[in-house]
């Protein structure tokens, strides 16, 4: 069996007024350890997704770590037998994570953290509480909470427009999830400031939650912005694929439709 290759996603708000200052020392670095994947760097913090082999892991979180800004950054991690990415950006961003509202900024104010321990407990007990999805309206459709809602909304930019537009009751429990709790430390602050009362958010994310408890209440599999598609709530690769020619991903029963011909067409672009 070929050696497995470590994937890690990590992020902090923190502001960086040296933002272009470590663009360049960061690709020098992932590219002599033979790392693949993205690094955003904004005034607003850091975001990266990587791959490579478990010393090229190690060897860039110390050097990452030698800037004390970036210490102990919680990690999502997961194995596979391929390279999760084809090439490695280092970009410098406005936003890490884009919503376009320069007024919300995380490192100084953003919803409090559940356990997904905690969250579980919440959810066996029936309690009367919001479940939100707050991702893209092609992540939802292949898995999610059992009884959550969303916003149908194709873009994260469009998150504080469906809030303002939102019938949600305000004053009933919000647990908020998105893929690994990036988006959440933006919506939970949105929501906040629009008189939402009590607003928590998955730690970790979806990917946190499996990790620590599994697939309890989940159905479905956990879209992921990678070469991998999506993996299960054992952090294992489906086999869901994407669509060359519109880029939505595809469901085992999708592909098995008439209308998906590879590199041509799929049952969300055929018209």
């Amino acid at each position: 069996m070929a050696a497995r290759f470590v994937n890690i996603a990590g992020y902090r708000f923190v502001a960086l007024p040296d933002r272009d200052d470590l663009r360049e020392p960061l690709r020098q670095r992932c590219q002599s350890l033979g790392l693949l994947g993205t690094i955003l760097l904004s005034h607003e913090g850091i975001n990266f997704f990587l791959s490579g082999k478990q010393e090229a892991i190690d060897g860039f979180l110390d050097h990452l770590e030698r800037d004390e800004r970036f210490i102990d950054i919680p990690l999502k991690v997961s194995y596979s037998e391929d390279c999760a990415f084809r090439k490695m950006n280092v970009r410098l961003k406005k936003e890490i994570i884009s919503m376009g509202m320069e007024e919300i900024k995380p490192a100084e104010f953003t919803g409090p953290a559940i356990s997904p321990q905690e969250f579980k407990q919440w959810l066996d007990e029936g309690r009367d509480v919001t479940v939100l999805d707050t991702r893209n309206d092609y992540e939802i459709r292949l898995g999610t909470f059992e009884n959550a809602v969303d916003f149908d909304i194709s873009t994260f930019r469009a998150f504080p427009e469906a809030v303002e537009n939102s019938t949600l009751d305000k004053q009933k429990p919000v647990v908020m999830f998105c893929t690994g709790g990036i988006r959440c430390e933006k919506a939970s602050a949105v929501m906040l400031n629009a008189g939402f009362e009590d607003v928590r958010q998955i730690e970790g994310g979806i990917l946190g939650y499996f990790e620590e408890v599994g697939g309890a209440h989940w159905k479905g599999d956990c879209f992921v912005f990678d070469r991998r598609v999506a993996v299960d709530p054992e952090l294992n690769v489906t086999n869901v694929e994407v669509c060359f020619a519109c880029r939505e991903p595809l469901t085992i029963e999708e592909q098995k439709s008439e209308h998906y011909i590879i590199g041509e067409t799929c049952p969300h672009c055929i018209n």
